[in-house]
Parts: structure tokens; C-alpha cells; sequence
């Protein structure tokens, strides 16, 4: 698994455990759905600012999305 994919994943756990929809996070994070749908399938490589949005509306440090 490359970066991309296990960085989606992260997200898409964090996400999960949250309680949070694709819907809720894209919003809470300033992204559209379909671009956090690319995200978290490892397709679409977010840029720092876009980390450090997910971070927040995930309310966790951003390194955590690496772990």
C-alpha cells in the first residue's frame, strides 16, 4: 500500500469512528465529497492545506493521518 492509500485510509477510519458521513467531513473540512472520495481511496494526493483542514474537522493533530 503507497502513501496515498494508507493516508485514505487513516482518514477514512478517523472519519468512521467519528460517526461522520463523507457529506459531514467534506463540509466540515471546506473540500467537496467527491474529492475526499478520491482521498480516501488513495487516489487523489491532498496538499498540506488540505491535511491540516481534514486534521481540524476531524479534531485530531495533523501528523495523526500519517500514523
Amino acid at each position: 500500500m503507497d502513501v496515498q492509500e494508507r493516508f485514505g485510509s487513516k482518514v477514512k477510519r478517523l472519519r468512521e469512528q467519528a460517526g461522520l458521513s463523507q457529506d459531514a467531513l467534506a463540509h466540515a473540512a471546506d473540500i467537496h465529497r467527491v474529492y475526499l472520495s478520491g482521498i480516501e481511496r488513495g487516489k487523489r494526493a491532498p496538499s498540506i492545506v488540505i491535511v491540516e483542514q481534514l486534521a481540524k474537522a476531524l479534531g485530531v493533530h495533523p501528523g495523526e493521518l500519517f500514523d
